[in-house]
């Protein structure tokens, strides 16, 4: 019954370093994605940026939104080397969510540029409760500052959803 016991104790100690080479190895993973260069787009930026600036447009154009969440990826044509090295890449982004009074929302569309967490381009319309809000080329301000750190309290841009960890930590009691 010792062993067990110290067996459960070395369990309990490695289970945050575990959680912790986790979280590492998703953020390498995202890292080793192409970043928004010349001719490549980091999919998840956009999937978070896009997400971003069109819950800003949405709430501009009067949609109470309650919760939206973007998905991107590379448009098929991308898939392929291209001989042209011009050729511009473009990632093809689809958002569903919901409005207060839960209505449905969607945002479908291509984004050829995108700046982490200030703007994207492209070609994207959205829908909120079965009828159009926009159809835009751009969303967010591309010159806008890059910011570090969110702004403390308040919504606005780098107030949006975060990762969150949770450590599960078992105690034997009396022991």
């Amino acid at each position: 019954m010792g062993t067990s016991r110290a067996w459960g104790r070395r369990a309990v100690r490695r289970f945050p370093a575990a959680l912790c080479l986790a979280a590492a190895a998703v953020t390498g993973l995202t890292a080793c994605e192409p970043a928004d260069g010349l001719d490549s787009l980091n999919t998840a930026a956009v999937a978070v940026t896009t997400d971003r600036t069109a819950t800003r447009a949405l709430e501009h154009e009067g949609i109470d939104v309650s919760w939206l969440s973007c998905t991107a990826g590379l448009g098929k044509d991308d898939a392929k080397p291209s001989a042209s090295a011009s050729a511009q890449r473009v990632a093809e982004v689809h958002c569903d969510g919901r409005t207060k009074d839960r209505q449905k929302i969607t945002l479908d569309g291509q984004v050829t540029h995108a700046v982490n967490g200030r703007c994207v381009r492209g070609d994207m319309t959205a829908k909120a409760g079965g009828r159009a809000v926009f159809r835009a080329t751009l969303l967010g301000d591309c010159a806008a500052p890059a910011t570090t750190a969110p702004p403390a309290g308040g919504t606005g841009p780098g107030n949006g959803p975060t990762a969150t960890v949770t450590v599960t930590v078992t105690a034997y009691p009396g022991k």
